[in-house]
Formats: structure tokens, sequence, C-alpha cells
């Protein structure tokens, strides 16, 4: 029995760090695509040296309004999953294991399943927002990777709220249980 509860606190404890890694990533990835939107700015012959060669300086030339627009879905989607990992990291640094059903641990995954679904529904119109740019002669090619994912991100939201769902059931049960007891 020992050796169970000792494998499951190393496995969340990789998992804290696996988070962690991952947070710190996205931060990378959304600080780095910060620059590359303020390079494109004032210093557009820079960007192929930067971040993802992110040059969407043509997309600018032919029309500011689309390239602030496709700017603004990538920057707000690759910040709401660095906030969606710290979420998830606050979520797993402040679960005690031995009573995991409380109301910060249900409030946490609720908010997760809402910046999944968010993200989801945000990559899913500007995947579809790019497309009918595409018919406007507008290179996108470039752009797919930042949304790829939506329909994933989607289904995922939909099952992190079922499980924060069963898991508010779970804190009430608790404390109806406190009470009786």
């Amino acid at each position: 029995m020992k050796t169970i509860v000792k494998t499951k606190n190393f496995v969340f404890k990789g998992l804290i760090i696996v988070s962690w890694i991952i947070f710190v990533g996205l931060c990378i990835e959304a600080g780095g695509l910060i620059v590359n939107f303020i390079f494109s700015l004032f210093k557009p012959e820079f960007v192929q040296n930067l971040y993802q060669k992110l040059d969407l300086s043509e997309m600018y030339e032919n029309s500011k309004l689309v390239f602030f627009g496709i700017y603004g879905f990538i920057l707000t989607i690759s910040i709401l999953k660095a906030v969606l990992f710290y979420i998830v990291i606050v979520l797993v640094t402040k679960i005690n294991l031995s009573k995991p059903f409380n109301i910060l641990v249900s409030k946490q995954i609720y908010k997760i399943s809402y910046y999944t679904l968010s993200i989801g529904l945000l990559s899913y119109i500007a995947r579809q927002l790019t497309k009918e740019l595409e018919h406007y002669g507008f290179v996108i090619d470039k752009l797919n990777q930042f949304w790829a994912d939506s329909q994933a991100f989607i289904i995922m939201a939909a099952v992190i709220y079922v499980i924060a769902t069963i898991f508010s059931k779970g804190v009430e049960y608790q404390e109806e249980l406190e009470e009786t007891v």
C-alpha cells in the first residue's frame, strides 16, 4: 500500500514539474509573439530574424485592419494558453490529495474548462476567418499552426466541464457529510 501512495505522489510531483515546464514554454511563446508584433510595426525588416519568423508585413501593407485582427487572435490565444496553465499550476500546487473535494479545486476546474473553451472557440473563429481571407489573396499558410487544434480544445473543454460538475457535486456531498457528522 505504501508503494502505491509513493508512486502516486511521485507521479503527481512529475505532473507539477511538467505543468511548470509547459507554462514557462507558453510564456516564452507569448512573449516572443509580442516582441514579433512590436518589431513588425517599427522594424519590419528585422522580423525574419525573430521568433518563428512570423512575417506578416505583406498583410500589413495590404490591410492594417486584417493585420491587427489576425495578430490580435494570435496574441490572445497564446496569452490565454499561458493563463490556462497558470490556473493548472495553482490547482496542482493547492490541491490537498487527502481531501481533494473542496471549493477551490472545484472553481479551478471550472476556470480551466472556461479558458479551454475560450481558446477553442477563438481558434476556430480565427481559422475560419483566415480561410475567408485566403479567398481575398492573403497568404495564410504560416498562420495555421496557431489554431490547428481548435476542435480538440472545444472537446477537451466539454470533458473538463463534466469533471468540474462532478467535482462540484462531490464538494456538496462532502459538506453535507461533514454537517451530518
